[in-house]
């Protein structure tokens, strides 16, 4: 460290380690693992550790920048004050390390904007856009964003360089587009930009979703709002961006075996196999995911031909829905295998002692709740779209017109199989609430109610045009 220069601040060898909550995790499980990390560190490798974000204990050193302020340089003086005492190791000057932020923070987007500038031009920019600004009477226009401004020799270009702090405050394309207004005024132009590390599908999808309002698109599938996303930020710019190792869902999927991967013939087999998973659940979100199928694939049959010209505004509000829901139920498919999966690990737990059984039921109804809950949500959002099949059942492409047909009754089948794993789940020996048990016993009778009503208007609308009795 004593010989260390570079372009980006740092306080230290090991300059900051964030906890991110992303999937089956809580903030305040990384605020444990926050100080578990700082505590093995500074026991360890005898190491100066500071907190910041959720586990940050003192309100002058929460964020990165207010830590790391001074730098490794300014390292020396700064730890012996008593405001800047490390919560971890000693309060002493480590030339060699220098010192270690640990923390716990939502997902950060590392994001650059490629400007053919000066790293001087560049740094304007970050100066208006980050939250801190110029100074505290100055502030910038993007909350939860951190900037400046550097030079990337390799590229022989400038970049506004950020970190949103938590993308659902400031997202991707707010920052870009905010980025290319300013460079617009200086007369500077912007060629594309840069994620660095990892990025949510979320934030992706949200940029996609501005995109299509913006110039009127219509785009349904998941991939292509994705390319679209890549393509008008511009992130293949300096590199490929490869949606399958850079989004990190779709980097996580690679390392499960799910359900919805299976080729249709293993996930039938798996479900005849002599194993109670997966069962009811996952074939009624099956089920209903092809009737939500079937409706979108009517709706798109009814669209895109010149034949069709007059009720397409109609299909491009009626489609999007039924598509979602299609991909939320495909979701479901293993979600109820999860679920029950949970149940059953709860039953493996130890109940030698009286404390050790109230803790052992008390997850046993926990994760009962969970696998009612789930399947619950299944016939609400099958429930959900009986409106957009009744809507279309009225104009849709005639040729198509059984498919709706079948649709109506995969959506119904799917509501029934919720109602069936419902009412076998709330006599469980395990499920105590008595309030909760009723309360989801007279919703699960409404829900099956809506969905034979809702088949029963679907198939009375077809009859009506076709005749069919």
């Amino acid at each position: 460290m004593t010989q260390h220069k570079g372009e980006h601040p740092r306080l230290g060898a090991m300059d900051v380690c964030p906890f991110v909550p992303v999937r089956n995790a809580s903030m305040e499980d990384c605020i444990w693992c926050a100080n578990q990390l700082g505590s093995r560190l500074a026991k360890e490798l005898d190491i100066p550790v500071y907190l910041y974000g959720g586990a940050a204990t003192e309100s002058h050193r929460t964020t990165v920048p207010q830590i790391r302020s001074g730098e490794y340089e300014g390292l020396a003086s700064k730890i012996t004050t008593p405001q800047w005492k490390p919560n971890y190791g000693p309060a002493e000057y480590r030339p060699k390390w220098g010192a270690s932020m640990v923390g716990a923070r939502k997902f950060l987007i590392a994001y650059n904007v490629n400007l053919l500038a000066t790293k001087e031009q560049a740094h304007r920019i970050a100066l208006n856009l980050r939250e801190n600004g110029r100074n505290a009477n100055n502030p910038g226009r993007l909350t939860a964003v951190q900037g400046l401004g550097w030079w990337l020799e390799e590229e022989n270009l400038a970049q506004v360089s950020m970190n949103l702090l938590d993308h659902e405050v400031t997202p991707l394309h707010v920052a870009y587009e905010e980025s290319c207004k300013d460079a617009e005024e200086l007369k500077l132009p912007v060629v594309g930009s840069q994620i660095v590390g990892l990025v949510p599908l979320a934030s992706l999808l949200q940029a996609a979703e501005y995109y299509m309002e913006k110039d009127n698109l219509f785009i349904l599938e998941e991939d292509q709002k994705v390319r679209l996303a890549i393509s008008r930020l511009g992130l293949s710019s300096i590199g490929p961006f490869v949606p399958s190792e850079r989004i990190i869902e779709y980097r996580q999927e690679k390392q499960q075996s799910l359900l919805i991967d299976k080729h249709v013939k293993d996930f039938i087999l798996s479900v005849g196999a002599r194993t109670s998973a997966p069962g009811g659940g996952s074939v009624s979100a099956t089920v209903g995911a092809l009737g939500s199928a079937l409706g979108t694939m009517v709706g798109l049959l009814s669209y895109g031909n010149k034949k069709f010209e007059t009720i397409s505004p109609i299909i491009r509000r009626l489609v999007p829905p039924l598509y979602s829901t299609m991909m939320d139920l495909i979701s479901m498919i293993d979600a109820d295998t999860i679920a029950f999966s949970e149940y059953m690990d709860a039953l493996k737990l130890p109940k030698g002692t009286p404390t050790e059984e109230e803790l052992r039921y008390a997850e046993l109804e926990r994760t009962m709740k969970g696998a009612v809950e789930v399947v619950m949500d299944l016939a609400r959002k099958c429930n959900d779209i009986w409106p957009l099949l009744l809507e279309m059942a009225g104009f849709a492409n005639i040729t198509a017109i059984s498919d709706l047909q079948v649709g109506a009754k995969c959506l119904e089948t799917a509501v029934y199989g919720a109602y069936f794993n419902v009412k076998i789940n709330l006599v469980n020996a395990h499920l105590r609430d008595v309030e909760y048990k009723q309360q989801a016993d007279d919703e699960i009778q409404q829900l099956l109610q809506m969905a034979k009503e809702g088949t029963s208007a679907v198939l009375k609308a077809v009859a009506a045009r076709t005749a069919l009795k």
